[in-house]
Protein backbone atom coordinates (compact mmCIF):
# COMPACT_ATOMS: atom_id res chain seq x y z
CA UNK A 1 0.00 0.00 0.00
CA UNK A 2 1.33 3.38 -1.00
CA UNK A 3 0.58 5.94 1.70
CA UNK A 4 1.56 9.54 1.12
CA UNK A 5 2.40 12.27 3.53
CA UNK A 6 2.96 15.97 3.17
CA UNK A 7 1.10 18.57 1.08
CA UNK A 8 1.48 19.73 -2.44
CA UNK A 9 2.60 23.38 -2.68
CA UNK A 10 3.93 24.79 -5.92
CA UNK A 11 5.76 27.68 -4.19
CA UNK A 12 7.58 25.47 -1.65
CA UNK A 13 8.25 22.68 -4.18
CA UNK A 14 6.83 20.04 -1.86
CA UNK A 15 5.69 16.89 -3.63
CA UNK A 16 4.05 13.72 -2.30
CA UNK A 17 6.35 11.49 -0.24
CA UNK A 18 5.64 8.00 0.98
CA UNK A 19 6.11 6.73 4.53
CA UNK A 20 8.79 4.26 3.32
CA UNK A 21 10.81 7.14 1.79
CA UNK A 22 10.44 9.13 5.00
CA UNK A 23 11.59 6.17 7.11
CA UNK A 24 14.74 5.76 5.03
CA UNK A 25 15.79 9.36 5.86
CA UNK A 26 18.14 9.99 8.65
CA UNK A 27 16.93 11.68 11.80
CA UNK A 28 18.49 14.99 10.84
CA UNK A 29 17.05 15.02 7.34
CA UNK A 30 13.64 13.88 8.58
CA UNK A 31 13.61 16.68 11.21
CA UNK A 32 14.60 19.32 8.64
CA UNK A 33 11.96 18.07 6.18
CA UNK A 34 9.14 18.04 8.72
CA UNK A 35 10.16 21.47 10.10
CA UNK A 36 10.28 23.03 6.67
CA UNK A 37 6.96 21.45 5.74
CA UNK A 38 5.33 22.80 8.89
CA UNK A 39 6.78 26.29 8.42
CA UNK A 40 5.86 26.25 4.74
CA UNK A 41 2.25 25.52 5.62
CA UNK A 42 2.10 28.56 7.88
CA UNK A 43 3.82 30.74 5.29
CA UNK A 44 1.45 29.52 2.65
CA UNK A 45 -1.57 30.29 4.82
CA UNK A 46 -0.18 33.73 5.63
CA UNK A 47 0.52 34.51 2.00
CA UNK A 48 -2.93 33.34 1.01
CA UNK A 49 -4.45 35.57 3.70
CA UNK A 50 -2.46 38.61 2.55
CA UNK A 51 -3.40 37.98 -1.05
CA UNK A 52 -7.07 37.73 -0.07
CA UNK A 53 -6.94 41.02 1.85
CA UNK A 54 -5.25 42.84 -1.03
CA UNK A 55 -7.82 41.44 -3.44
CA UNK A 56 -10.63 42.67 -1.18
CA UNK A 57 -9.17 46.22 -1.06
CA UNK A 58 -8.71 46.19 -4.82
CA UNK A 59 -12.33 45.17 -5.33
CA UNK A 60 -13.46 47.82 -2.79
CA UNK A 61 -11.57 50.56 -4.60
CA UNK A 62 -12.96 49.43 -7.93
CA UNK A 63 -16.47 49.33 -6.50
CA UNK A 64 -16.16 52.81 -4.97
CA UNK A 65 -14.79 54.30 -8.18
CA UNK A 66 -17.55 52.66 -10.17
CA UNK A 67 -20.12 53.84 -7.64
CA UNK A 68 -18.90 57.46 -7.86
CA UNK A 69 -18.94 57.39 -11.64
CA UNK A 70 -22.41 55.96 -11.62
CA UNK A 71 -23.63 58.65 -9.19
CA UNK A 72 -22.56 61.49 -11.52
CA UNK A 73 -24.02 59.79 -14.52
CA UNK A 74 -27.26 58.90 -12.76
CA UNK A 75 -27.97 62.23 -11.09
CA UNK A 76 -31.59 63.27 -11.24
CA UNK A 77 -32.26 65.26 -14.38
CA UNK A 78 -33.93 68.03 -12.35
CA UNK A 79 -30.65 68.58 -10.48
CA UNK A 80 -28.57 68.59 -13.67
CA UNK A 81 -31.09 70.98 -15.22
CA UNK A 82 -30.60 73.52 -12.41
CA UNK A 83 -26.81 73.32 -12.84
CA UNK A 84 -27.01 73.71 -16.63
CA UNK A 85 -29.08 76.87 -16.26
CA UNK A 86 -26.06 78.65 -14.76
CA UNK A 87 -23.67 77.61 -17.55
CA UNK A 88 -22.80 79.71 -20.61
CA UNK A 89 -23.80 78.32 -23.96
CA UNK A 90 -20.41 76.81 -24.83
CA UNK A 91 -20.07 75.12 -21.42
CA UNK A 92 -23.53 73.64 -21.80
CA UNK A 93 -22.54 72.15 -25.13
CA UNK A 94 -19.37 70.63 -23.64
CA UNK A 95 -21.23 69.22 -20.63
CA UNK A 96 -23.81 67.60 -22.89
CA UNK A 97 -21.09 65.29 -24.24
CA UNK A 98 -20.32 63.72 -20.85
CA UNK A 99 -22.97 61.02 -21.00
CA UNK A 100 -26.36 60.18 -22.44
CA UNK A 101 -28.23 61.41 -19.37
CA UNK A 102 -26.59 64.84 -19.51
CA UNK A 103 -27.22 65.06 -23.24
CA UNK A 104 -30.92 64.44 -22.65
CA UNK A 105 -31.00 67.29 -20.14
CA UNK A 106 -29.25 69.55 -22.66
CA UNK A 107 -32.20 69.13 -25.03
CA UNK A 108 -34.95 69.58 -22.44
CA UNK A 109 -37.26 72.50 -23.33
CA UNK A 110 -37.13 73.86 -19.76
CA UNK A 111 -33.41 74.59 -20.18
CA UNK A 112 -34.13 76.96 -23.04
CA UNK A 113 -36.98 79.02 -21.58
CA UNK A 114 -34.54 81.73 -20.55
CA UNK A 115 -31.20 82.51 -22.14
CA UNK A 116 -28.74 85.35 -22.58
CA UNK A 117 -26.70 85.72 -25.77
CA UNK A 118 -23.63 87.88 -25.21
CA UNK A 119 -20.87 87.58 -27.78
CA UNK A 120 -19.02 90.88 -27.53
CA UNK A 121 -15.95 89.64 -25.69
CA UNK A 122 -13.09 92.18 -25.40
CA UNK A 123 -9.72 91.22 -26.80
CA UNK A 124 -8.22 90.98 -23.32
CA UNK A 125 -10.97 88.78 -21.93
CA UNK A 126 -10.05 85.34 -20.68
CA UNK A 127 -13.44 84.11 -21.87
CA UNK A 128 -13.58 82.66 -25.36
CA UNK A 129 -16.34 83.86 -27.64
CA UNK A 130 -18.97 81.29 -28.53
CA UNK A 131 -18.72 80.13 -32.10
CA UNK A 132 -21.62 81.55 -34.17
CA UNK A 133 -22.32 78.21 -35.85
CA UNK A 134 -22.89 76.58 -32.47
CA UNK A 135 -25.40 79.28 -31.61
CA UNK A 136 -27.17 78.83 -34.93
CA UNK A 137 -27.51 75.07 -34.48
CA UNK A 138 -28.80 75.35 -30.94
CA UNK A 139 -31.20 78.16 -31.68
CA UNK A 140 -32.69 76.35 -34.67
CA UNK A 141 -33.50 73.41 -32.43
CA UNK A 142 -34.66 75.26 -29.31
CA UNK A 143 -35.89 78.68 -30.44
CA UNK A 144 -39.50 77.54 -30.19
CA UNK A 145 -38.93 76.93 -26.46
CA UNK A 146 -37.44 80.36 -25.72
CA UNK A 147 -39.53 82.67 -23.55
CA UNK A 148 -37.04 85.05 -21.88
CA UNK A 149 -34.20 86.19 -24.13
CA UNK A 150 -31.49 88.79 -23.63
CA UNK A 151 -29.31 89.73 -26.61
CA UNK A 152 -26.08 91.71 -26.42
CA UNK A 153 -24.29 90.90 -29.62
CA UNK A 154 -23.46 92.05 -33.13
CA UNK A 155 -24.37 88.56 -34.34
CA UNK A 156 -27.61 89.69 -35.99
CA UNK A 157 -28.19 86.39 -37.81
CA UNK A 158 -28.63 84.59 -34.48
CA UNK A 159 -31.25 87.13 -33.44
CA UNK A 160 -33.00 86.69 -36.79
CA UNK A 161 -33.14 82.92 -36.25
CA UNK A 162 -34.75 83.50 -32.86
CA UNK A 163 -37.34 85.87 -34.34
CA UNK A 164 -38.16 83.50 -37.20
CA UNK A 165 -38.47 80.29 -35.17
CA UNK A 166 -39.74 81.44 -31.79
CA UNK A 167 -43.45 81.17 -31.10
CA UNK A 168 -43.79 81.96 -27.39
CA UNK A 169 -41.38 84.80 -26.51
CA UNK A 170 -42.55 86.56 -23.38
CA UNK A 171 -39.55 88.75 -22.53
CA UNK A 172 -36.96 90.20 -24.91
CA UNK A 173 -34.02 92.44 -24.02
CA UNK A 174 -31.84 93.78 -26.83
CA UNK A 175 -28.70 95.78 -26.07
CA UNK A 176 -26.16 97.08 -28.57
CA UNK A 177 -27.45 94.86 -31.36
CA UNK A 178 -28.08 95.99 -34.96
CA UNK A 179 -31.73 94.92 -34.98
CA UNK A 180 -33.86 96.76 -37.54
CA UNK A 181 -37.51 97.33 -38.46
CA UNK A 182 -37.90 94.21 -40.68
CA UNK A 183 -36.57 92.05 -37.84
CA UNK A 184 -39.14 93.53 -35.46
CA UNK A 185 -41.91 92.77 -37.95
CA UNK A 186 -40.86 89.12 -37.97
CA UNK A 187 -40.82 89.14 -34.16
CA UNK A 188 -44.33 90.57 -34.03
CA UNK A 189 -45.67 88.13 -36.60
CA UNK A 190 -44.63 85.12 -34.50
CA UNK A 191 -44.94 86.39 -30.91
CA UNK A 192 -47.65 89.05 -30.86
CA UNK A 193 -49.84 87.03 -28.48
CA UNK A 194 -47.12 86.23 -25.92
CA UNK A 195 -44.73 89.21 -25.80
CA UNK A 196 -45.12 91.09 -22.51
CA UNK A 197 -41.74 92.77 -22.01
CA UNK A 198 -39.51 94.52 -24.55
CA UNK A 199 -36.37 96.43 -23.59
CA UNK A 200 -34.23 98.01 -26.27
CA UNK A 201 -31.00 99.91 -25.72
CA UNK A 202 -28.47 101.21 -28.25
CA UNK A 203 -30.40 99.98 -31.29
CA UNK A 204 -29.84 102.81 -33.80
CA UNK A 205 -31.30 100.91 -36.78
CA UNK A 206 -34.80 100.81 -35.30
CA UNK A 207 -37.08 103.68 -36.26
CA UNK A 208 -40.19 105.05 -34.49
CA UNK A 209 -42.25 103.25 -37.14
CA UNK A 210 -40.65 99.93 -36.20
CA UNK A 211 -41.45 100.25 -32.51
CA UNK A 212 -44.92 101.51 -33.39
CA UNK A 213 -45.51 98.24 -35.24
CA UNK A 214 -44.74 96.36 -32.02
CA UNK A 215 -47.19 98.48 -30.01
CA UNK A 216 -49.92 98.09 -32.65
CA UNK A 217 -49.72 94.29 -32.74
CA UNK A 218 -48.53 93.20 -29.27
CA UNK A 219 -51.58 94.12 -27.23
CA UNK A 220 -50.34 92.20 -24.19
CA UNK A 221 -47.18 94.30 -23.81
CA UNK A 222 -46.87 95.44 -20.19
CA UNK A 223 -43.26 96.68 -19.94
CA UNK A 224 -41.38 98.73 -22.50
CA UNK A 225 -37.93 100.33 -22.39
CA UNK A 226 -36.51 102.34 -25.28
CA UNK A 227 -34.44 105.34 -26.26
CA UNK A 228 -36.13 108.72 -26.45
CA UNK A 229 -35.66 108.96 -30.22
CA UNK A 230 -38.12 106.03 -30.57
CA UNK A 231 -40.78 107.72 -28.46
CA UNK A 232 -43.50 109.47 -30.45
CA UNK A 233 -47.02 110.77 -30.05
CA UNK A 234 -48.24 107.92 -32.28
CA UNK A 235 -46.58 105.35 -30.02
CA UNK A 236 -48.24 106.75 -26.89
CA UNK A 237 -51.62 106.77 -28.62
CA UNK A 238 -51.13 103.18 -29.79
CA UNK A 239 -50.31 102.13 -26.22
CA UNK A 240 -53.50 103.93 -25.12
CA UNK A 241 -55.87 102.05 -27.44
CA UNK A 242 -58.72 99.99 -26.04
CA UNK A 243 -57.22 96.79 -27.45
CA UNK A 244 -54.00 97.28 -25.53
CA UNK A 245 -53.58 96.17 -21.91
CA UNK A 246 -52.60 98.74 -19.32
CA UNK A 247 -48.88 99.38 -19.44
CA UNK A 248 -47.17 98.85 -16.07
CA UNK A 249 -43.67 100.16 -16.75
CA UNK A 250 -42.28 102.54 -19.37
CA UNK A 251 -38.59 103.43 -19.24
CA UNK A 252 -37.12 106.12 -21.49
CA UNK A 253 -33.40 106.81 -21.83
CA UNK A 254 -32.64 110.37 -22.93
CA UNK A 255 -28.99 110.29 -23.94
CA UNK A 256 -26.69 112.71 -25.73
CA UNK A 257 -23.10 111.84 -26.57
CA UNK A 258 -22.12 115.06 -28.31
CA UNK A 259 -23.55 118.38 -27.07
CA UNK A 260 -25.49 120.31 -29.65
CA UNK A 261 -25.50 117.52 -32.25
CA UNK A 262 -28.63 115.66 -31.11
CA UNK A 263 -32.09 117.03 -31.77
CA UNK A 264 -34.76 116.19 -29.19
CA UNK A 265 -38.39 116.44 -30.26
CA UNK A 266 -41.28 117.38 -28.00
CA UNK A 267 -44.10 115.03 -27.01
CA UNK A 268 -47.51 116.68 -26.98
CA UNK A 269 -49.35 117.03 -23.69
CA UNK A 270 -52.49 115.47 -25.22
CA UNK A 271 -50.54 112.29 -25.98
CA UNK A 272 -49.30 112.04 -22.39
CA UNK A 273 -52.83 112.68 -21.09
CA UNK A 274 -54.32 109.91 -23.23
CA UNK A 275 -51.58 107.53 -22.13
CA UNK A 276 -52.16 108.21 -18.42
CA UNK A 277 -55.94 107.91 -18.76
CA UNK A 278 -55.48 104.43 -20.20
CA UNK A 279 -52.70 103.34 -17.77
CA UNK A 280 -53.15 105.46 -14.63
CA UNK A 281 -50.79 103.34 -12.49
CA UNK A 282 -47.90 103.14 -14.95
CA UNK A 283 -44.36 103.81 -13.73
CA UNK A 284 -42.76 106.28 -16.13
CA UNK A 285 -39.01 106.17 -15.56
CA UNK A 286 -36.77 108.68 -17.35
CA UNK A 287 -32.96 108.65 -17.32
CA UNK A 288 -31.36 111.89 -18.49
CA UNK A 289 -27.76 112.03 -19.66
CA UNK A 290 -27.85 115.47 -21.30
CA UNK A 291 -25.89 118.66 -21.21
CA UNK A 292 -27.56 121.67 -19.61
CA UNK A 293 -28.29 123.43 -22.90
CA UNK A 294 -30.18 120.36 -24.24
CA UNK A 295 -33.01 120.37 -21.66
CA UNK A 296 -35.08 123.01 -23.43
CA UNK A 297 -37.70 120.60 -24.95
CA UNK A 298 -38.38 118.94 -21.59
CA UNK A 299 -40.65 119.84 -18.65
CA UNK A 300 -42.36 122.70 -20.49
CA UNK A 301 -45.76 121.37 -19.48
CA UNK A 302 -47.08 118.59 -17.27
CA UNK A 303 -45.13 115.34 -17.66
CA UNK A 304 -46.37 112.14 -15.93
CA UNK A 305 -42.89 110.98 -14.87
CA UNK A 306 -42.72 108.98 -11.64
CA UNK A 307 -38.94 108.39 -11.47
CA UNK A 308 -36.35 110.93 -12.66
CA UNK A 309 -32.60 110.32 -12.76
CA UNK A 310 -30.21 113.06 -13.85
CA UNK A 311 -26.83 111.52 -14.60
CA UNK A 312 -25.12 114.80 -15.51
CA UNK A 313 -25.27 118.33 -14.22
CA UNK A 314 -28.76 119.84 -14.33
CA UNK A 315 -29.57 123.53 -13.88
CA UNK A 316 -31.68 125.20 -11.21
CA UNK A 317 -34.14 126.21 -13.92
CA UNK A 318 -34.76 122.61 -15.01
CA UNK A 319 -35.25 121.41 -11.43
CA UNK A 320 -37.65 124.29 -10.88
CA UNK A 321 -39.66 123.14 -13.90
CA UNK A 322 -39.65 119.59 -12.54
CA UNK A 323 -41.38 120.83 -9.41
CA UNK A 324 -44.02 122.59 -11.52
CA UNK A 325 -44.71 119.87 -14.13
CA UNK A 326 -44.21 116.46 -12.46
CA UNK A 327 -47.00 115.98 -9.89
CA UNK A 328 -46.69 112.14 -10.09
CA UNK A 329 -43.02 112.18 -9.09
CA UNK A 330 -42.07 109.38 -6.66
CA UNK A 331 -38.26 109.33 -6.87
CA UNK A 332 -35.72 112.02 -7.76
CA UNK A 333 -31.95 111.53 -8.12
CA UNK A 334 -29.67 114.47 -8.99
CA UNK A 335 -26.00 113.57 -9.47
CA UNK A 336 -24.77 117.14 -9.91
CA UNK A 337 -26.09 120.70 -10.04
CA UNK A 338 -23.32 123.19 -9.60
CA UNK A 339 -22.62 125.85 -6.99
CA UNK A 340 -26.02 127.51 -6.74
CA UNK A 341 -28.16 126.36 -3.78
CA UNK A 342 -31.35 124.43 -4.59
CA UNK A 343 -33.37 125.79 -1.67
CA UNK A 344 -36.39 127.11 -3.59
CA UNK A 345 -36.45 124.17 -5.99
CA UNK A 346 -36.57 121.59 -3.20
CA UNK A 347 -39.35 123.44 -1.38
CA UNK A 348 -41.38 123.64 -4.61
CA UNK A 349 -40.92 119.90 -5.23
CA UNK A 350 -42.08 119.14 -1.68
CA UNK A 351 -45.18 121.32 -2.16
CA UNK A 352 -46.32 119.92 -5.52
CA UNK A 353 -45.02 116.35 -5.63
CA UNK A 354 -47.23 114.78 -2.98
CA UNK A 355 -46.11 111.22 -3.81
CA UNK A 356 -42.38 111.86 -3.46
CA UNK A 357 -40.88 109.14 -1.26
CA UNK A 358 -37.21 108.95 -2.32
CA UNK A 359 -34.58 111.56 -3.12
CA UNK A 360 -30.84 111.48 -3.68
CA UNK A 361 -28.51 114.47 -4.07
CA UNK A 362 -24.87 114.26 -5.11
CA UNK A 363 -22.73 117.25 -6.07
CA UNK A 364 -25.30 119.90 -5.15
CA UNK A 365 -25.71 122.58 -2.50
CA UNK A 366 -28.66 123.06 -0.14
CA UNK A 367 -28.77 125.20 2.99
CA UNK A 368 -29.43 123.31 6.22
CA UNK A 369 -32.56 125.41 6.93
CA UNK A 370 -34.09 124.69 3.50
CA UNK A 371 -33.30 121.01 3.81
CA UNK A 372 -34.95 120.74 7.22
CA UNK A 373 -38.02 122.55 5.85
CA UNK A 374 -38.12 120.15 2.88
CA UNK A 375 -38.05 117.11 5.17
CA UNK A 376 -40.67 118.68 7.44
CA UNK A 377 -43.04 119.16 4.48
CA UNK A 378 -42.53 115.61 3.17
CA UNK A 379 -42.58 113.97 6.59
CA UNK A 380 -42.44 110.23 7.12
CA UNK A 381 -43.29 109.40 3.49
CA UNK A 382 -39.59 109.87 2.66
CA UNK A 383 -38.60 106.22 2.85
CA UNK A 384 -35.22 106.88 1.22
CA UNK A 385 -33.19 110.03 1.85
CA UNK A 386 -29.64 109.86 0.50
CA UNK A 387 -27.82 113.19 0.86
CA UNK A 388 -24.05 113.62 0.86
CA UNK A 389 -22.74 115.59 3.83
CA UNK A 390 -20.94 117.94 1.44
CA UNK A 391 -24.33 118.98 -0.01
CA UNK A 392 -25.54 120.58 3.24
CA UNK A 393 -24.41 124.17 3.86
CA UNK A 394 -24.54 125.30 7.51
CA UNK A 395 -26.39 128.59 8.15
CA UNK A 396 -27.40 130.76 11.10
CA UNK A 397 -30.16 128.38 12.14
CA UNK A 398 -28.61 124.93 11.84
CA UNK A 399 -25.12 123.47 11.93
CA UNK A 400 -24.15 120.06 10.57
CA UNK A 401 -24.29 118.62 14.10
CA UNK A 402 -27.81 119.96 14.71
CA UNK A 403 -29.33 118.94 11.38
CA UNK A 404 -29.06 115.25 12.21
CA UNK A 405 -31.45 115.61 15.15
CA UNK A 406 -33.92 117.85 13.30
CA UNK A 407 -34.20 115.61 10.26
CA UNK A 408 -34.50 112.48 12.41
CA UNK A 409 -37.35 114.12 14.32
CA UNK A 410 -39.43 114.80 11.19
CA UNK A 411 -38.64 111.46 9.57
CA UNK A 412 -39.58 109.48 12.65
CA UNK A 413 -36.33 107.50 12.51
CA UNK A 414 -32.62 108.03 13.02
CA UNK A 415 -30.96 109.66 10.00
CA UNK A 416 -27.41 110.68 9.14
CA UNK A 417 -26.07 112.25 5.92
CA UNK A 418 -23.95 110.03 3.69
CA UNK A 419 -20.19 110.34 4.02
CA UNK A 420 -17.79 110.48 1.09
CA UNK A 421 -15.32 107.54 1.22
CA UNK A 422 -11.77 108.60 2.02
CA UNK A 423 -9.99 106.19 -0.33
Amino acid sequence: MYTSIGRYDRKMNFGFISIQQLSRMGKKKRFVFLTRMKRGGRDTDQNSSEEGTAEKFKKLRTTNAHSQTSDWGNLLQDIILQVFKYLPLLDRAHASQVCRNWNQVFHMPDLWRCFEFELNQPATSYLKATHPELIKQIIKRHSNHLQYVSFKSHFISALTVVFVNSKSLSSLKIDDTPVDDPSLKVLVANNSDTLKLLKMSSCPHVSPAGILCVADQCHGLRELALNYHLLSDELLLALSSEKHVRLEHLRIDVVSENPGQTHFHTIQKSSWDAFIRHSPKVNLVMYFFLYEEEFDPFFRYETPATHLYFGRSVSKDVLGRVGMTCPRLVELVVCANGLRPLDEELIRIAERCKNLSAIGLGECEVSCSAFVEFVKMCGGRLSQLSIMEEVLIPDQKYSLEQIHWEVSKYLGRVWFPDMMPTW
